[in-house]
């Protein structure tokens, strides 16, 4: 378990991260999280953006998870156009 501590909310609705905390995951000044919250509990958690590495890995994905459900160029520029409500 991480480190344990305590904090409020403003009437802004803002609360702040501990610094212990924050030093302790890296955490700097931008940075965005998603939130839950169901009943009284409330998750944080910090979104990064994929490395590069990563980056190619999804990207080589979708390509050939498009060339086995026999997308083209076409098809995607379409429902590209459809959605942007061109079509």
């Amino acid at each position: 378990m991480g480190t344990l501590a305590t904090t409020k909310m403003s009437s802004k609705g803002q609360v702040v991260i501990p610094e212990e905390v924050r030093k302790r995951l890296n955490l700097k000044a931008g940075v965005q999280f998603v939130v839950v919250g169901e009943n009284d509990v409330v998750i944080l958690k910090a979104i990064s953006p994929p490395s590069l590495d990563e980056f190619d890995e999804l990207i080589s994905k979708a390509r050939r998870g498009a060339k086995l459900a026999g997308l083209k160029q076409a098809d995607i520029q379409d429902a590209i156009a459809q959605a942007r409500g061109r079509k």
